[in-house]
């Protein structure tokens, strides 16, 4: 609109020029007229271009109006977006990482565990329960065998709680308790152990410290009460091993300075294909030691040492070979402080706890001065399949200066052992415990679900057993502890990672005269069938 007034003014005026131009060519006096106009023009011309320019700022003034209004709709929008979303965040639980002041509550396989925001403190809580039934059919070899039966029923093997956890990442502690053994005695100590036992339900009481990792390995410094890694079988939890109980050659080597329930301070360091070992033992929880002159008391402490190097030089994602050597010393032996006595015995059930009778036994050694246990283990696992065997040798110094005879008599030598296999039908195997140099338990896949169609893991195992407790017979100053041998077939069903139940059949015989000069016989034969209800977390 403008511009057309401009065009229009502008053709108006050179009209007017030429008008007065042509006039001025016949009156000069037009000339001022025709100055004016010019002028005029000129005038007209500039006002044009500064209504051009005005135009041209106002068209950019009005363009960035929008672009700003644009810009500032969009971000109006995206915080209502982010106030949305932030409302809905609210009734949300919070995932991420908690305020450093607070802590964080975890289930690890069911175990109730409060751990503080950095991960560095944290304690839990730990149980597990065997409980046992089964029974005897118990044969005595002659009239003249002792015992002449075997008690069935039932037991509370395993009744633990207690804590374990850690402080500032590098100190661990536990403290575990075990109310189990009610066969057993309280405490489950076993009868024929050395002197002690039964009095204390201490299971673990200690603490260790991993801040050390010499060589490319982890280092942990222990002291207290402790279940000692001693022997392969030893080094596997009570909740993992294939069959109820550890085999006798076993446990009567853990008895005599090492096994649960042991004072013990040591070290180990291992990496993922070397474990290595040593530690200084004392009583167990359940020994009496004290200089007092009255009964019970007037015993006192025994001392020892374990060693042991094992590991996996070869694995695979579906193999390993395990293979490892272990050695024991009962430096000092109970000393009975009012008889002037100091015995070891040698002994152990046939491989069940429903009855705490022993079948094998050396009875209580006279004048033992010390003790030596020495061992090889080696395993191998394939898929599924597991095998394991284990051999000790067992040696009893008998020099001890002592009110029993003989004193000097020669030293007595043992043996026995173990082979065992055990294989998944459901597929599921054993993986490798590094820090115990040890096979971990079978995690079934499909836990047992009647909603959820799964069946847990099943697994069948088969063991042969051995010890052999006689040495010297037809001498006065040999022992006749008997031969022991058990066959035992098991069934296992794992529920899920808490539950387990085992099925045991057992066949043994234990072959033994009624002293080292009297062939008389007084073994045994039996078989028993027994089941444990087991959870544990």
């Amino acid at each position: 609109m403008i511009r057309t007034r401009i065009a229009a003014t502008a053709i108006g005026l050179a009209g007017a020029l030429a008008a007065s131009q042509a006039q001025a060519q016949t009156a000069s006096s037009s000339e001022q007229e025709i100055a004016l106009l010019k002028q005029q023009l000129k005038m007209l011309e500039q006002k044009l271009d500064k209504l051009q320019s005005q135009t041209a700022a106002n068209t950019a003034a009005t363009a960035k109006a929008k672009s700003e209004a644009k810009a500032e709709a969009k971000a109006e929008a995206r915080s209502e977006a982010k106030a949305v979303v932030a409302n809905a965040n609210a009734a949300i639980p919070l995932k991420g990482p908690a305020p450093a002041s607070g802590v964080v509550v975890t289930m690890p396989n069911n175990r109730p565990t409060i751990c503080t925001a950095d991960q560095a403190n944290c304690v839990a809580i730990t149980g597990r329960l065997h409980y046992d039934v089964g029974g005897y059919d118990y044969r005595p070899n002659t009239a003249a065998t002792v015992p002449q039966k075997l008690d069935s029923g039932e037991n509370v093997r395993r009744a633990r709680i207690g804590v374990a956890g850690k402080f500032f990442n590098d100190w661990n502690f536990a403290l575990v308790y075990d109310f189990g053994g009610s066969s057993d005695g309280f405490g489950g100590a076993a009868p024929g152990s050395l002197p002690g036992g039964g009095t204390s339900g201490v299971e673990n009481a200690y603490i260790s410290y991993t801040g050390l990792k010499p060589f490319g390995g982890r280092m942990a410094v222990e002291i207290g009460v402790m279940d000692l890694p001693y022997t392969l079988d030893e080094a596997t939890s009570s909740n993992d091993i294939m069959f109820m109980e550890r085999a006798s050659a076993g446990i009567i080597a853990t008895n005599i300075a090492a096994g649960d329930f042991r004072s013990a301070v040591g070290t180990r360091w291992f990496n993922d294909q070397l474990w290595i070992g040593g530690y200084v033992t004392g009583p167990s929880t359940g020994a009496i030691h004290s200089a007092s002159s009255t009964a019970p008391a007037g015993t006192s402490e025994q001392y020892g040492a374990v060693a042991r190097i094992a590991g996996n030089p070869i694995s695979g994602k579906d193999y390993s070979v395990h293979i490892g050597a272990d050695a024991q010393w009962l430096i000092q032996p109970p000393r009975n402080l009012i008889a002037n006595t100091q015995t070891v015995t040698l002994s152990d059930r046939p491989e069940l706890r429903l009855d705490p009778t022993t079948l094998a036994s050396t009875g209580a050694i006279a004048n033992a001065s010390g003790a030596q246990v020495y061992s090889v283990e080696a395993a191998a696992t394939y898929g599924p399949l597991i095998l394991q065997g284990e051999y000790f040798w067992y040696n009893i110094d008998r020099t001890a200066n002592t009110s029993l005879a003989p004193i000097g008599a020669p030293s007595l030598k043992f043996q026995g052992g173990y082979a065992q296999a055990g294989y998944v039908l459901t597929g599921e195997g054993r993986s490798y415990n590094a820090a115990n140099a040890a096979y971990n338990g079978v995690k079934p896949a499909h836990p047992f679900s009647l909603d959820g169609g799964g069946w847990g893991a099943w697994e069948i195992a088969g063991r042969f057993s051995t010890i052999d407790l006689n040495n010297q017979l037809g001498t006065a100053t040999g022992i006749a502890g008997g031969r022991q041998t058990v066959y035992t077939a098991a069934l296992n069903w794992y529920v899920n990672g808490n539950v387990r139940f085992m099925l045991d059949y057992l066949h043994g015989t234990v072959s033994k005269q009624a002293s080292p000069v009297s062939t008389a016989d007084v073994g045994s034969k039996f078989d028993a069938v027994a089941m444990r209800t087991q959870f544990a977390f």
